[in-house]
């Protein structure tokens, strides 16, 4: 059973390590390593396209997942607020972009903006059209979170509010903010990282000066893979790394803390 574990550790992780071994190579070859060097690094650090490609990744990933969370948890609290109203065909609905293919979903919406701007000269290709996109399929996953939170509270304990008057405000900010608080941060990270992480329907509804982290990878790949393109991935790596690491050690602290106050 131990092998079975280090084979599959090795398997998941052996691809990732010489990604970033080989954003250290002196030699411009994918194949070859001809020594460590940082000048892809450098390189890297000067190339303005993929600054702002990584700039607009960051506005598109952070923007549509703060609207994603909000409108999401707001889909949420309705789901389980009328959960006694049968809505089997909300449900069917919220779940449709989730499971639907991104290639689809990113043609709908493409064929949408186009007719729009169109028609009615909105929606112009760009990094409002991306945002809207990703919004769309987010808030699904927002929304399937919160209520999951939400089914597992007792009821009573929105009879509780009642009982003591609390105003529509007074409920959001003293029980339902503090209560869904992680089921809402877990949902703006899986947004984030879906935002991120994201090719095909950014790709669909991008205008001319939205290049995002993703497709400027990928136009860069179609001309060969360089050691530029793995200084980024190496350093999506390190990022996504310190970021786990980071949590990890949040959570020890925290379990260690409870447990000095219990004893």
């Amino acid at each position: 059973m131990r092998l079975f574990w280090y084979a599959t550790m090795l398997f998941l992780y052996a691809p990732l390590a010489v990604v970033v071994l080989f954003s250290f190579n002196a030699a411009n070859s994918p194949a070859r390593f001809a020594g460590f060097s940082l000048r892809w690094y450098d390189r890297l650090m000067t190339n303005d396209a993929l600054l702002l490609a990584f700039k607009n990744s960051l506005i598109l990933g952070v923007s549509s997942s703060l609207i994603a969370v909000v409108f999401g948890a707001m889909l949420g609290y309705g789901m389980y607020r009328f959960r006694h109203w049968h809505l089997h065909w909300l449900v069917w609905l919220i779940y449709l972009p989730i499971v639907m293919p991104d290639v689809v979903y990113g043609i709908s919406e493409m064929t949408f903006f186009v007719a729009m701007h169109r028609n009615f000269g909105i929606f112009e290709p760009g990094l409002s059209t991306m945002i809207l996109a990703h919004v769309s399929f987010q808030i699904p996953f927002v929304a399937l979170l919160v209520h999951s939170r939400l089914l597992v509270l007792d009821p009573l304990l929105f009879e509780a509010c009642a009982d003591l008057y609390a105003s529509p405000l007074k409920r959001l900010r003293y029980f339902l903010i503090p209560v869904l608080w992680p089921a809402l941060l877990a949902s703006f990270l899986l947004a984030f990282t879906l935002s991120i992480d994201d090719f095909v329907i950014s790709f669909f509804t991008a205008g001319p000066s939205s290049t995002t982290l993703p497709i400027y990878i990928w136009s860069a790949v179609r001309k060969g893979i360089t050691p530029e393109v793995n200084a980024v991935a190496a350093l999506i790596i390190a990022a996504v790394g310190i970021a786990g690491l980071a949590a990890l050690v949040y959570h020890h602290v925290k379990f260690r803390f409870s447990h000095s106050v219990k004893t």
